[in-house]
């Protein structure tokens, strides 16, 4: 893999690591570019398109981005001969007489690439640019997923709450009849403090899901570029319908659509024209300088005298101790670890997909579970009250019953954001790049603002 002669062309690099023809799950769908319109939700297209416009940790990346494009043109012009011109001019005055002297010169250099190193640097700080760039990419693809996420867990978190309000309703109603009934010596006190104790118990995960609506809503902000505070967003939405699965399509086309998989490919190619450089560093190198310089009294006659030189120099390293050597084989050691580094990028984003859908297909199971458990926890819930009226059970087993009842329905809810979270892992394990908005105006506007 590594380069072996002086020549440096950018290699193609072999995958890795086996890849699957396909994944062992697969939809109908087509996976969208803007994977998140799946949903249908316009509140979630805008939140994602806030985030991928003001997220001030995105806009940093785009910030890395242009120092590797600043990068790549200062090792371009290495390939470019250097040319600086200097003017001067003196005025003296003495008893005998003023006198004036002017002189100019101008001076140009160029080393000459006989072994590809300068052109294998150039290549390499080429190859940092397409490494930014799918870093950003992959920033883009990560910011979206987590504003998607947090999403759904906000809107999961405010159909418990209005779940909660409900169960809190009717467990205010059950103290208020074992009260009646503990007043008229049907129920005992311990009964009536037992069904006290639940109705605080679902006070308190009242309580929890508040302060959590808080946290997300807070997450959200920083997400978009908002600041926590200042930022509210109100909804009444439910927890939307799954799309249908999409298409996982074959393992060589995810090594081609993600960017964080591109992203490692260009870091070997980076690395392999780094340790072409470091060999043709070990040979001689040749420069040429030429230099014309000219002086005289006077403006008018400046160019009527004047001298040119040509030069040549040729630099041999004879002993370096070890230096030069030692640089070749720390570059190798690189592009082998970065070769590494992109056989388990390729093989943890072949995980990221089957985790996903193994994920989502349990978690279908699972919510046909909860769905069959809570239509038995309603039926039991209705005999066990009706046999507790009669007195021919204790009031522990209709206690047993409201709490399990009550625990499945909040589970379902949960279940069911769950299984959209998962979704959006496998949108995001599938998804590719997408054109993303004018980062250089923002920085620019922020430096303005800065500045001001």
């Amino acid at each position: 893999m590594l380069i072996q002669a002086c020549a440096v062309p950018i290699v193609d690099i072999p995958t890795p690591t086996a890849v699957p023809e396909k994944f062992t799950q697969s939809g109908t769908s087509p996976l969208q570019e803007h994977w998140w319109l799946a949903f249908n939700d316009p509140q979630l297209n805008q939140l994602i398109d806030q985030a991928l416009n003001n997220n001030f940790s995105l806009l940093s990346t785009f910030n890395r981005l242009q120092q590797a494009e600043a990068i790549a043109i200062k090792q371009s012009a290495d390939l470019i001969p250097s040319i600086s011109a200097a003017f001067g001019g003196e005025q003296s005055y003495s008893n005998l007489g003023d006198s004036s002297r002017f002189a100019f010169g101008l001076n140009a250099s160029y080393e000459v690439d006989l072994w590809g190193r300068l052109r294998a640097q150039k290549h390499a700080a080429e190859l940092d640019v397409r490494v930014a760039e799918e870093n950003l990419n992959t920033a883009a693809i990560s910011l979206s997923s987590e504003v998607a996420i947090a999403w759904y867990r906000l809107i999961g978190r405010r159909s418990q709450l209005h779940l909660l309000k409900q169960q809190i309703k009717t467990n205010q109603d059950n103290v208020e009849i074992t009260l009646s009934r503990f007043a008229g010596s049907q129920a005992s006190a311990a009964d009536l403090f037992q069904q006290q104790q639940t109705l605080q118990a679902t006070i308190g995960d009242q309580n929890d899901v508040l302060a959590t609506i808080q946290v997300l809503q807070n997450q959200l902000a920083i997400l978009t570029g908002n600041t926590p505070g200042m930022f509210d967003i109100s909804s009444d939405k439910r927890l939307p319908e799954l799309p249908p699965l999409p298409k996982t399509g074959l393992g060589s086309e995810l090594i081609q659509r993600r960017p964080d998989l591109r992203l490692a490919y260009f870091r070997v190619q980076a690395a392999d024209q780094r340790t072409a450089s470091a060999i043709a560093d070990r040979f001689p190198k040749l420069s040429l300088s030429a230099n014309i310089d000219a002086t005289a009294p006077n403006l008018q006659s400046l160019f009527n005298n004047w001298i040119a030189t040509l030069a040549g120099n040729l630099i041999l390293p004879i002993v370096d101790g070890g230096r030069r050597v030692a640089e070749v084989e720390r570059n190798r050691a690189v592009a082998a670890e970065s070769l590494n580094d992109y056989a388990s990028t390729i093989q943890q984003a072949i995980k990221e997909v089957e985790d996903a859908l193994a994920q989502e297909y349990q978690q279908h199971e699972l919510i046909n579970s909860l769905n069959i458990q809570y239509s038995f926890s309603q039926k039991a819930n209705t005999q066990i009250r009706l046999r507790y009226m009669y007195g021919a059970i204790d009031f522990l087993r209709v206690l047993t019953t409201q709490i399990n009842q009550q625990t499945l329905e909040r589970s379902r809810i949960s279940a069911q954001r769950q299984l959209i979270e998962y979704r959006i892992h496998l949108y995001r394990s599938l998804a590719g790049s997408w054109p993303l908005p004018d980062y250089q105006d923002k920085t620019a506007k922020n430096k303005e603002q800065h500045d001001g």
